[in-house]
């Protein structure tokens, strides 16, 4: 599958200032073969995996002489390191720490070797690590794939009508049905990559769901290398409270009854460590930078992936084969969530993402707009609406109240505008974020 960070990756290797590369994502995300498709662009490509071979650990022992480490790592492996022709991988580099900690001196030792680090569980590392590269370590992050990606693996015509469609110009009501009838079967199956290769493969929803049972196990399995951090049984109490709890404010009393609030506060914390799940946090919204008005105490979790989201809300696959789009997407808060999942898997690669939501909670004025974003240098409040109907007053309270000129709202509406309030289909996220039509 063709993924959009390749252009990512393509930029860095024929950049004359690049930087150590660290692709960092929670597992099953694609780090590892996208990796390996750069590195059929290079005439040697040199990978490394440290939980795989235990006994390359020895060679980052005493001192970090990265010269005399190549070389090894070259003999070993019959593989020419050749800066400029060699792609070196460095996969599961959180199992050795002294090679997080020796990328610092391949950028400065030997600038021009093309060297990439990736790993699973990465963020626990790198904690422990005080500074391991500032300035001469570019981070990469790296999530399930798009619904643009899924479309253009599934029907790839459509994606240039996608692109230009907007506000003025929406799609034909053919295509837009069509396009939603897509949305609908990528809200089910979700992004993950063995996933939805097996949808591609097969077309068979069952066995996308048994991968997607596989995932949850594997996810769930992982807690025990977290144990030392945080017992086991409250890291799956957690995880499953982040999918019911999913589009609405976190609530610790709720997520387990198994132990205390500090307890459940440390379990979440490693859960977004670890990339399968993000943090939504409460803005007031009155300025720019957004991240700047936060309210610690209030915010909302989503999982990593809208597929695995509906695993563990138990949801009935049948039941939504014979569903309309408009009863799929009501159900459980999906629309919601992969809203947000999309808002924030579309953004910059090389940045974190940022993502926020504006609430006032008053017994005679209580509203809440789902999402606010930074649209170029403008506050953007983003409501979600799961069918082609719904009250907007929240919204027009939030405009008046922050003195906006417009917000958007993601419906299965076809493209256009209600006044101040742009209509943009829950299949054209991504449009809305990088396009004025």
């Amino acid at each position: 599958m063709k993924r959009t960070i390749s252009k990512t990756l393509d930029l860095w290797k024929s950049s004359e200032y690049r930087k150590v590369l660290l692709v960092r994502g929670a597992r099953q995300v694609g780090k590892t073969y996208s990796v390996r498709e750069l590195g059929k662009e290079f005439p040697y490509f040199l990978e490394i995996n440290f939980e795989e071979d235990q006994t390359i650990h020895s060679l980052f022992d005493g001192n970090l002489d990265v010269q005399k480490i190549i070389q090894n790592l070259a003999l070993q492996n019959n593989i020419p390191v050749i800066p400029g022709k060699t792609l070196v991988f460095f996969d599961e580099i959180q199992s050795c720490p002294r090679a997080i900690q020796s990328l610092r001196y391949f950028y400065e030792k030997i600038p021009d070797l093309h060297i990439i680090a990736a790993g699973s569980l990465l963020e626990f590392t790198l904690e422990e690590i005080p500074s391991f590269g500032v300035g001469r370590i570019q981070s990469l992050f790296m999530y399930p794939l798009t619904f643009n990606e899924y479309l253009a693996e599934i029907h790839s015509s459509l994606m240039p009508i996608l692109e230009e469609a907007g506000i003025t110009q929406p799609v034909e009501e053919p295509i837009h049905h069509l396009l939603s009838d897509y949305y609908k079967t990528y809200q089910l199956i979700g992004g993950m990559p063995e996933v939805v290769s097996t949808y591609l493969r097969t077309g068979d929803l069952l066995l996308c769901m048994q991968k997607l049972d596989n995932l949850v196990v594997s996810f769930t399995d992982d807690f025990s290398k977290y144990k030392k951090r945080s017992p086991v049984n409250i890291l799956k109490d957690v995880f499953n409270s982040i999918a019911h709890q999913g589009g609405k404010k976190f609530i610790y009393n709720h997520a387990s009854d198994h132990s205390g609030i500090k307890a459940i506060h440390g379990a979440l914390d490693l859960l977004i460590q670890a990339g399968l799940a993000y943090k939504i946090p409460h803005t007031s919204a009155s300025g720019l930078p957004l991240g700047a008005q936060i309210n610690q105490k209030k915010f909302k979790i989503i999982p990593l992936d809208s597929g695995i989201y509906q695993r563990l809300m138990g949801m009935d696959l049948r039941a939504y084969s014979l569903a309309n789009n408009i009863q799929v997407v009501n159900k459980g808060s999906l629309a919601e969530i992969t809203t947000g999942i999309q808002l924030i898997h579309n953004q910059s690669p090389l940045t974190r993402p940022e993502l926020y939501y504006w609430h006032r909670e008053s017994k005679s004025s209580n509203a809440e707009i789902d999402y606010v974003i930074q649209h170029g240098n403008n506050i953007m409040p983003i409501e979600v609406k799961a069918g082609t109907k719904g009250q907007m007053q929240s919204m027009h309270l939030f405009l008046k109240e922050k003195n906006l000129k417009k917000g958007i709202r993601i419906s299965m509406e076809n493209f256009g505008r209600y006044g101040a309030i742009s209509i943009v289909p829950l299949y054209a996220v991504k449009s809305m974020l990088y396009s004025d039509k």
